[in-house]
Parts: C-alpha cells; structure tokens; sequence
C-alpha cells in the first residue's frame, strides 16, 4: 500500500521513528517526481493526460456514471414519489420522504469529508454506493410509510458520502488543470437523466408499479463499480494514523456537529408541519442545536464572506437556494395563473438543464482559468436575471414561453457558478483538507436549498398564496379554470430570490484571497 504523501497520517509514524528529517527528504523527493510525472503526462497530450484520455479515462467514466446514477434517481424518484404515498397510506408523512433523506445527508456529508481525510475516499465512496443501493431496496419493498421514510434516509446517507467522495478523488486523481473538465463532466452526467428520468419512471409507474422504479435503479450501481474500481486503485493511499479508525471518525467534533444539524433541521421541519403553540418548544430545540452547530461547521467567515474559501461556500449556499426556491415555484405559478398542464410547466425548465451543461463546458476552457472568480460572478448575475423575468408572465399579454427561455438563461448561469466553485474550492484546500471543505461546500448547497424554499414558503403564504393552494386542493378542473389569482404571492418570492442571486453576484468579488 502507497501512502499519500500530502496526508498528516503520514507524518506521526515519521516522528515516532524519529526519522523526521529523512521523511522530509523523501516527501520532498515525491513532490519533484509526482511534479516530474505531471509533465510528462502535459507532454503526451489528449492521449495520455485529457480526461478522456489513456490514464483518466476509466476514472472520469466512472465518476460521470455515478453522478448520472444519483441524478437519475432524484428525478425518478421524485415522479414515483406522490403515487408510493398515496398507496402507503402516508401522504400525511409525505413531506418527511424528502426530509429524511436531507438531513441523513447532511450528516453523511461531514462524515465523508472526516473519513477521507484521515482514510483516503475509497472506503467511504464505496460505502456510500452501497448504502444508497440499500436504501433504494428498502424504500422499494417497504409494506408502510415509515418504513419507505427509513429507506429514504439510507439514501441519503449513501448520497451524501459517496458526493463529498468523488470531489475527493477529483482533488487526488487530476492534475489541476482538468479539473474545470471534470467539473463539467459532472454536470453534462446530469443532461440526460434529467430529461429521460420523469418520463422513463412515469412509464413504469403507470405499468408495472412504483415499487419498481426504486428496485431496478440498484442494478445499475454494478456499472460505475467496475469501471472505477482499477483506475481508483492505482491513487495515491492514506495510511491510517492513530485517530483513523472509524470509532475515532465518528466520534470527532465534525460528525458530532453534523449529528446536530441534522436532528436540529429535523425538529425545524417537523414543527414546521404542525401550526401551534406545541410547535415552538421542538422549533426552539431545533434552533438551539442548528445553528451553533453550522456556524462551527462552515470554514470561519463564512458568514461575513471572508475572502477566498469563506466567499466561495457561502456562494454555493446562495445560488443553490436561489435557484432551487424560485425553480420549486414555476410550475404552480404556470398551472395556476397561466392555465398550462402540468407536463407542459414542467418542460418549461428543462432547458434550464441543457445550458447548465453547456455553462460548465464553457467554464472548462483553459483560456478562461484566469478569469475563474470573475464567470462565478457573472453565473450569479444571469441566474439574478433569469428569475427576475419569469414573472413576467403574470401579465397576459407576456408570452408564456418567457420563462423557458429565462430558465435556460439561468441554466447557463448555474453551470458557470457551480462548475467554478469546485474547482475553485479544490485550489483553495490543501490536500489533507480536501474532504472537509468539500463537505462543507455540499452541505453549504443543502443548507441554502431548505432555508431559501422555506422563506420563500412563508412569503408565498403572507402575500395570499394559500388560497391558491386552497382553492387547487382536490380540485378536477382543468389546469388553470377558476384558479385563484394572487400575482403578489408569486411576485414576492421571484423578487426575494432575485435579490439573493443578487447578493451572491457581489459576494463574487471576495472570492480572491488576499496575496499571501
């Protein structure tokens, strides 16, 4: 077994040898030749060293198959999910499908980045696919909805290990300059499942059963195992030190501040499901564990946007929030004041995944390496923009197909964002705190999605959007036929969000650290 030679597991058998100042020669001697092997591969080109090329070309693969995997799943799953309440009996509970598999998450994040920073990413990637399949197994064969919320928790704690995981692996399977085309190879793996993934599961939904959209996506695991398998032997080995075995891992201060986020967002979410006065006392618990526990969490400045690592995970928080609050709000606002069916709302965004690919690609462009904080803030500025034009179509005489064409403006904007921020993020860490910072940008992305969708929920409620539910619950009516209009409720989510994209647009200028 190879070590890392960049792992601080490295350095305490060194010292206990008392052989330091041989180690240091040799790390030393690592760095010139891994900077050796490096040019060698420049030098052999697309062949040799592209990320489709000779050496990365089974890694790269695998990465895109595992990431299609995951984005096939939340876009079947999310379409079979209505019908696998409904016959469970449980569409009280549905609401806890999707946050069971939040907070598990949250958790597994922070667990991930711990353990592949003192074990290296194999075990915990490999573990992750497993618990993922596990859980797509039990929620499948669950007989009530306690059980499928269960199996929607292992899924989350597959998920969340095995993404914080791969940008492990980008950080120690790339040289730095293909890591935008990594970036945007994790991007283009979500084109296709999220065209294909509603359509594909709502066919077996209908004919065969829901059950069976989470069954059959295991078989697919298989794939992306033996194609990553030999290209992720072959990277560099963390030798476990004193303080890598698991017990110790999950033990660590990370994992027990990721354990109180998430019982934390757990006990937010459930009050926010019972209106009351018994509501406050689990709000308030919730609160009490959630935020001192984040604040610890994120790097420090996260939450003033200090510059450089601070900047560049606060903006992940914002453009996902941004972006996940104001896209989970036009639909409705189509069906409802537009009078589209719902498969035709639901088109309207698919462009939105096309140029998101087509963003990331841009970003990958080696001429554009220098002007990496600069795409992050214009991917900011055209999501700001896309969501300050859908609501347009609140006035009649705007054509509907506004908003699609919006949507694939603000696609673009996401794939320059989200794409840079990896790779910015992986530039900014050192290696032996590789994973934790990626943990800490995923669970920036989770944290910005449920704290953006609820204030969006709350000002949709306050500015009379309620009646608009009210009105459409258990209604047979066309889409659209004597539905209540409330533009104001629409209106102030869309601007809200647009002020946050706003707000992220101008954290863009902190993203450079200070010289030295």
């Amino acid at each position: 077994m190879t070590a890392d030679p960049s792992s601080p597991a490295d350095a305490a058998p060194a010292a206990a040898t008392g052989s330091t100042a041989t180690s240091a020669t040799d790390h030393r001697n690592q760095e010139q030749n891994e900077g050796q092997d490096e040019g060698h591969n420049e030098e052999r080109g697309v062949s040799g060293g592209g990320v489709l090329g000779r050496d990365y070309r089974a890694l790269t693969l695998g990465i895109v198959s595992v990431v299609s995997l995951i984005a096939f799943e939340a876009s079947a799953v999310n379409t079979a999910m209505p019908v696998a309440a409904r016959a469970l009996d449980g569409i009280g509970l549905y609401a806890f499908a999707f946050s069971a598999f939040f907070t598990a998450s949250l958790f597994a994040m922070a667990l991930a980045g711990v353990w592949s920073d003192r074990r290296g990413p194999l075990a915990p990637l490999f573990s992750g696919i497993a618990a993922f399949g596990a859980g797509l197994l039990v929620a499948g064969g669950a007989q009530n909805m306690g059980m499928f919320i269960a199996g929607r928790g292992v899924q989350g704690l597959g998920g969340g290990l095995a993404v914080v995981s791969l940008y492990v692996v980008v950080g120690r399977g790339y040289p730095e300059r293909l890591r935008p085309s990594v970036m945007a190879s994790f991007s283009a793996a979500w084109v296709v499942p999220v065209i294909v993934g509603p359509l594909v599961a709502g066919t077996i939904t209908e004919q065969v059963g829901w059950r069976w959209v989470f069954l059959s996506i295991p078989v697919l695991i298989l794939l992306p195992l033996a194609v990553m398998l030999p290209a992720l032997r072959k990277l560099p080995r963390t030798v476990p030190g004193p303080d890598g075995g698991l017990r110790r891992i999950l033990g660590s201060r990370r994992c027990r501040l990721a354990l109180a986020v998430a019982v934390g967002a757990s006990l937010v979410q459930y009050a926010g499901q019972h209106i009351g006065w018994f509501a406050l006392l689990p709000a308030g618990v919730g609160l009490a564990l959630l935020v001192p526990a984040i604040v610890r969490l994120l790097p420090p400045g996260t939450f003033r946007a200090g510059r450089g690592l601070p900047a560049v995970v606060l903006m992940r928080g914002l453009a996902a929030g941004a972006l996940v609050a104001a896209e989970s709000f036009i639909p409705l606002l189509l069906v409802t004041q537009r009078g589209l069916s719902a498969t035709l709302a639901g088109l309207s965004l698919t462009g939105g995944g096309l140029t998101w690919a087509l963003g990331s690609y841009v970003q990958s462009r080696p001429g554009l390496e220098r002007h990496r904080e600069r795409l992050m803030g214009l991917g900011m500025a055209l999501l700001a923009t896309a969501i300050v034009l859908v609501p347009l179509v609140l006035i009649d005489g705007v054509p509907v197909w506004v908003v699609a064409a919006a949507w694939t403006i603000g696609g673009f904007g996401m794939g320059l964002n989200i794409s840079s921020g990896g790779v910015l993020l992986l530039k900014l860490s050192r290696p032996e705190e590789a994973g934790s910072n990626s943990s800490s940008l995923q669970m920036s992305d989770a944290l910005g999605n449920v704290t953006f969708v609820g204030v969006s929920g709350v000002l949709f409620v306050a500015f009379g959007g309620g009646s608009i539910a009210a009105a459409g619950a258990g209604s047979t009516a066309p889409a659209g036929a004597g539905a209540v209009s409330h533009p104001a409720a629409f209106l102030a989510v869309f601007v809200a969000m647009a002020v946050v994209a706003a707000t992220g647009a101008a954290v863009a200028t902190r993203l450079r650290p200070k010289a030295g």
